[in-house]
C-alpha cells in the first residue's frame, strides 16, 4: 500500500508539473502577443485620438439659435518616419524569437512590409509565423458628415457619424457629440461678428479600426486581425476673429484618450489572449494645438484647421447652412 500511495504521489506530481509547464508556455507566449499588438496598434490609435478631436468647431462665433449647418470633413493625417517602425529585441520575448536575427526594424501600422518571422516552440512543437505588415502610409486619410445646431445662450451642438467603411484592408467607423459655448458675449454690450470672440468646446468621440492581416497560427489560436476601440475626451479654448469673409481661428486644449485592443480570430486560448490584452487599454492625456481659417461665401463656409499634437492633422470642412 505504501509503495502504491508513493507511486500515486510521484505520478501526480508528475501531472502537476507538467500542466504547470504547459500553463508557463501559454502564459508567455500571450504576453508576446500582448508586446507585437502594442508595438503595431499603438501608433494607429494616437493618430486616431488627434483625428477623431479635429474638426469639431472651426470659429469661437455661434451659430443663430435654431440654426443648422450640415458640413462633410476631411482629415489628413501626417505620420513622420517615427511611427512607422519599431525595433524589436529578442530578450523582450518569453517564447519567440526572430529567425535569423537577435532583432529587427518591425511596422506599426502605419509601416510597410517586412520578411521578419517570428519562430517559437511550444507544447515541445516548432512553429513560426510572418510578422504583420502596415498599411505603408504616410498620409492617412479620413472622411466623415457632421450636423451642427445654433442653441439658446450663444451655444451650439455638434453631432457626427459615420457607419463602418473599409479603407485598404481597415474598417473605420466614428461618431461622437459636442457643444461649444461663447464667452465673448459676456465682454461685449452688444456682441458683433466682427468682434474677437472666444469659446470653450467640449466633445467625446468614439473611434473603432480592425486592421486585417494575414492569418497567423500561434498554435493555441488562430488570429486574422487586430481591433481598436478608442474613446476620446477633448476640452478646448478657442479664439477667432473675422476679418470681412476671412476668418482667422487658434486654439489649445487637452485630450484624454482610452484605448482596448482586442484580436480577432479563433481557438481556445483567443478569450485569455484577449482578457489580457484588453489590461493594456490604457488613460493617455496629450495638450493639442490648432490654428486655421475659414472662408464665408453665399450659406456656405470653407475651413481648414492645423492640429499638432505629437503628428499632425490637418482638417478640411465644407459647410452649409440651411436657415
Amino acid at each position: 500500500m505504501r509503495n502504491l500511495l508513493k507511486s500515486t504521489f510521484i505520478l501526480s506530481l508528475f501531472f502537476i508539473s507538467n500542466n504547470s509547464f504547459a500553463q508557463n508556455d501559454v502564459d508567455g507566449l500571450i504576453e508576446d502577443m500582448l508586446l507585437i499588438a502594442e508595438n503595431f496598434a499603438a501608433p494607429g490609435a494616437e493618430g486616431a485620438t488627434l483625428q477623431s478631436s479635429a474638426g469639431w468647431f472651426s470659429s469661437a462665433s455661434t451659430l443663430e439659435k435654431w440654426q443648422v449647418e450640415i458640413s462633410v470633413h476631411g482629415n489628413a493625417l501626417f505620420v513622420p518616419s517615427s511611427k512607422k517602425n519599431k525595433l524589436i529585441n529578442d530578450n523582450q520575448f518569453n517564447k519567440l524569437s526572430i529567425s535569423g536575427a537577435s532583432n529587427a526594424l518591425l511596422p506599426t501600422v502605419y509601416g510597410g512590409n517586412t520578411d521578419a518571422v517570428y519562430e517559437g516552440t511550444i507544447f515541445g512543437q516548432d512553429f513560426d509565423f510572418d510578422a504583420i505588415d502596415g498599411l505603408d502610409k504616410g498620409v492617412v486619410l479620413h472622411a466623415f458628415p457632421q450636423v451642427t445646431v445654433g442653441l439658446p445662450y450663444k451655444t451650439e451642438i455638434a453631432v457626427r457619424y459615420l457607419p463602418k467603411v473599409f479603407i485598404n484592408d481597415v474598417g473605420i467607423s466614428t461618431y461622437g457629440v459636442g457643444l461649444k459655448h461663447n464667452f465673448s458675449q459676456y465682454l461685449y454690450k452688444r456682441l458683433r461678428a466682427e468682434d474677437f470672440q472666444f469659446a470653450l468646446i467640449a466633445n467625446y468621440s468614439n473611434f473603432k479600426a480592425d486592421y486585417k492581416f494575414i492569418p497567423i497560427d500561434i498554435q493555441i489560436a488562430n488570429l486574422n486581425r487586430i481591433d481598436v476601440d478608442a474613446n476620446m475626451y477633448n476640452v478646448q479654448l478657442i479664439g477667432s476673429k473675422l476679418y470681412d469673409n476671412f476668418e482667422v481661428m487658434g486654439g489649445f486644449g487637452y485630450t484624454n484618450s482610452n484605448f482596448d485592443y482586442a484580436f480577432g480570430g479563433t481557438g481556445a486560448s483567443l478569450p485569455a489572449l484577449n482578457d489580457q490584452l484588453g489590461a493594456l487599454g490604457n488613460s493617455d492625456g496629450k495638450f493639442k494645438g490648432n490654428i486655421g481659417f475659414n472662408y464665408y461665401f453665399n450659406k456656405f463656409k470653407f475651413s481648414t484647421v492645423l492640429s499638432a499634437s505629437g503628428l499632425f492633422n490637418a482638417n478640411v470642412g465644407l459647410h452649409y447652412r440651411l436657415n
